[in-house]
């Protein structure tokens, strides 16, 4: 009989379920290659680990419960797009994400961070994710209260009055809901912008003790500042503020009422384990050597303490325990000093696929200075157009830039795409420094202009070195 139920009244998909169904492999590698120029083969399998996770959840719950994720190594030197890719990834996706990086933590004797804490991080970013949806969700209810509340600051209610001569009292009341709803009117054409009135505003408790954070000390950290919050008496301040301001306050504090917090933990756990997304950047920090001792027996047992987290164990944070089965892991590292073999073989076999990163030249850097969406280029034009001039880069100046980007990364540390903006920074510097009172507003960059402004600097080696 269920089965019929279910059959005539299927569940209803959320947007975001529909939203995954639409983002085919094709349609991620097409949205990538707005931001990120290069790398296909990186792109490809973000895309195809992206699609597995929602191929897992349209399974049946006995085997969804059995296919785990397909955890990406990505393997290039600094500045390829190892880290925006997977940025670009999780906006794409509406993921959770957040990004740690690997050297952070040590194992217990020294130094560190506690390896859980990367995933109560992650709740607690999933977690402010739901609570801004649930209050977008509320936001015409809430704005509703809050003129109401808006309304009795600015024409109070008269006091209620017990008495005999009850039709005296209802001509009171009438002649007030007459009166508010002028005044509601007034409200809405902002007639009363410039008007302050007397807001009550609950201030935030800061912690009587602080702890500081360290190995297995961070959680005990949080949970003594929430109890301590919680015993503490809410203080509320008085503050006048202008009636605009007064009405966003109360809007915000109206949506906060309206959000059920049960629901709001319940989906925080449920999207974080099963859309979340973990970066480990230099990964390749914590590889151990045969036979070393001190800092390498450390970045072993990073390696150990990283193990079950990755492969599937159960966390406990203050909004419960949240389990890491089904958390995409995305690790990364420039391997110049080391290799993926060095590290420990059961952490290598939770990373099934590996792909590696291209450097990049200078065909490359022209394509980053003018393609993307995001291009670089494009947001120094936006920039100087808020204080009214126009920059026009010719495509010799553009070329010179990426040469000379491609040419100090030959010399000194090899840093990829973020030389661009050292180098594109230091030749707009003096333009971006007189820009609010240039008469001239309209400047043409050429070759000549970027040569004039860089060639002393590249010439010299040394100089280079420390500035560029």
């Amino acid at each position: 009989m269920e089965d019929i139920v279910q059959t005539l009244n299927p569940p209803k998909k959320s947007p975001l379920e529909d939203f995954m169904a639409a983002l085919t492999p094709a349609k991620i590698v097409e949205e990538l290659n707005s931001y990120i120029v290069g790398q296909n083969k990186a792109k490809r399998a973000v895309a195809i680990a992206l699609r597995n996770r929602w191929r897992r959840q349209q399974l049946d719950e006995s085997m969804r419960d059995e296919v785990a994720p397909k955890n990406i190594m990505m393997i290039g030197p600094t500045g390829v797009g190892k880290t925006e890719i997977a940025r670009r990834l999780a906006k794409l996706s509406k993921s959770p994400f957040i990004k740690v990086e690997a050297s952070k933590y040590t194992e217990v004797g020294y130094v560190g961070r506690d390896v859980e804490s990367m995933v109560r991080d992650l709740v607690e970013l999933t977690r402010n994710m739901v609570k801004e949806e649930l209050e977008i969700k509320h936001r015409a209810k809430a704005r509703e209260y809050a003129e109401e509340r808006l309304l009795d600051l600015l024409l109070p209610p008269p006091p209620s009055k017990s008495g005999f001569n009850i039709s005296s009292n209802n001509d009171k009341d009438s002649q007030y809901e007459q009166s508010r709803d002028k005044f509601r009117k007034l409200l809405r054409e902002g007639k009363f912008d410039d008007k302050m009135v007397e807001l009550d505003i609950q201030e935030k408790q800061g912690p009587l003790v602080e702890i500081i954070p360290g190995s297995n000390m961070e959680e005990m950290d949080n949970n003594l500042k929430e109890m301590l919050g919680s015993l503490l008496p809410s203080k509320k301040k008085r503050k006048n503020l202008k009636v605009p301001e007064a009405f966003k306050v109360l809007a915000q504090e109206e949506a906060a009422k309206l959000v059920d917090q049960e629901v709001l933990t319940q989906e925080a756990i449920e999207r974080t384990q099963q859309n979340g997304i973990i970066f480990i950047d230099e990964i390749d920090k914590i590889t151990g050597r045969q036979g070393m001792q001190g800092p390498d027996v450390s970045r072993e047992g990073v390696q150990r303490d990283l193990l079950p987290i990755v492969e599937g164990s159960s966390v406990n944070t203050k909004y419960g325990i949240v389990k890491t089965d089904h958390i995409l892991f995305i690790t990364a590292g420039a391997f110049h000093s080391a290799k993926p073999s060095d590290l420990i073989p059961e952490f290598q076999g939770r990373f099934p696929i590996r792909v590696e990163l291209d450097s990049l030249n200078k065909e490359d850097f022209i394509r980053i200075l003018k393609e993307p969406d995001n291009a670089l280029i494009k947001q120094y034009i936006a920039l100087l157009e808020t204080e009214g001039v126009h920059l026009d880069f010719s495509e010799d100046a553009i070329e010179e830039i990426a040469g000379m980007s491609a040419t100090v990364n030959q010399r000194t540390e090899n840093i990829g795409a973020r030389r661009l903006q050292t180098i594109t920074e230091k030749i707009l510097e003096e333009i971006s420094f007189a820009a609010p009172t240039l008469e001239e507003k309209s400047i043409k960059i050429d070759a000549v202009y970027v040569k004039e402004k860089l060639d002393e600097i590249i010439q010299n080696e040394d100089l280079s070195r420390y500035i560029l």
